[in-house]
């Protein structure tokens, strides 16, 4: 189904609109400046109904974000949550990915986003693996991009914000047209930092390495899950900075994210990590991820949110 074909409803500023009628004005600050913040998570059908997965740290962190923006955002965190369960359950969806999305709307034009208004949407839309179903066991092929990552005085990288994601753009196009499925940024001093929508972990001597958030790096709500998971299962997670090189000597590495789960990482620059497809320390620990969202295991970690119908 193309995106000019779906129905459903999404929510905006407390009221359900068509889909196709969910339209802001084209002077809206938004547009000029990028001045949104916005949260992406999934909700996975398992045996005990259709569960939202944290989304109690989500919402937490679309306001953590509005705030350092200073964009106050005209509901409480309760509401948002509340919403967000109401638009999955009003779409009947049973599993789906959700954006809840702050940013400045229409009423002026100039820098200075404080006379426009503050509104707030959320949609939800059945999307499957980020980078393919292959990816999941095979692995993906990745290229450190030519683009870095906004150094901590000029834009904050722990603000999800849209404004943020043109660095991105730029990195994951240059991946597309040099053949690669995503990038790997580095940070302001060269050092390992993201993907265009993911953090990344290495495995070296079975130790997990993962970027500092000295790093530049989005504090991913997905990768304290992985970092909970791996402890869990016994190993020892280091956040640190991470030279490039060490992407070639690695003996797995993976991406996370709330689109990209759990994904192994296969070759960077042409270069084959370890087998040159999922590795053990991986598989373990994203079989660990995908059995507490679909139901299979306790979740001991109180991750889910279950939708009422």
């Amino acid at each position: 189904m193309s995106w000019d074909e779906k129905g459903g409803k999404i929510w905006m500023d407390g009221e359900f609109v068509d889909w196709n009628d969910a339209n802001i004005h084209v002077l809206s600050h938004v547009v000029h400046y990028g001045s949104s913040v916005f949260e992406g998570l999934r909700c996975y059908k398992n045996p005990n109904g259709s569960a939202i997965f944290r989304l109690n740290e989500h919402v937490e962190r679309l306001f953590e974000s509005a705030k350092i923006y200073k964009m106050p955002i005209p509901f409480t965190k309760t509401d948002i949550s509340n919403a967000i369960k109401e638009v999955v359950a009003v779409n009947k969806l049973e599993s789906c990915y959700i954006r809840p999305l702050a940013y400045r709307g229409y009423k002026e034009l100039g820098v200075s986003p404080l006379n426009c208004p503050v509104n707030t949407t959320i949609a939800v839309w059945e999307w499957g693996t980020y980078l393919g179903d292959e990816a999941m066991e095979n692995g993906v092929d990745i290229g450190v991009s030519s683009w870095r990552r906004l150094a901590p005085d000029t834009m904050p990288s722990l603000a999800k914000a849209g404004a943020n994601y043109m660095n991105a753009q730029l990195a994951k196009l240059e991946a597309i047209e040099n053949g690669f499925d995503e990038a790997i940024m580095l940070d302001y001093h060269g050092f390992v930092g993201e993907g265009s929508g993911e953090n990344i972990f290495l495995v070296k001597d079975d130790v997990i390495y993962t970027p500092s958030l000295s790093s530049s790096i989005l504090k991913g709500i997905t990768r304290d899950s992985v970092i909970k998971i791996a402890e869990g299962l016994g190993y020892e997670v280091s956040q640190e900075k991470i030279p490039r090189e060490m992407l070639y000597l690695a003996d797995e590495v993976f991406f996370s994210g709330s689109a990209a789960e759990v994904t192994p990482i296969r070759s960077i620059d042409r270069i084959e990590i370890g087998t040159a497809k999922r590795g053990p320390i991986t598989e373990k620990i994203q079989s660990e991820f995908f059995s507490i969202v679909d139901g299979k295991t306790e979740d001991k970690f109180d991750w889910l949110s279950y939708i009422e119908y």
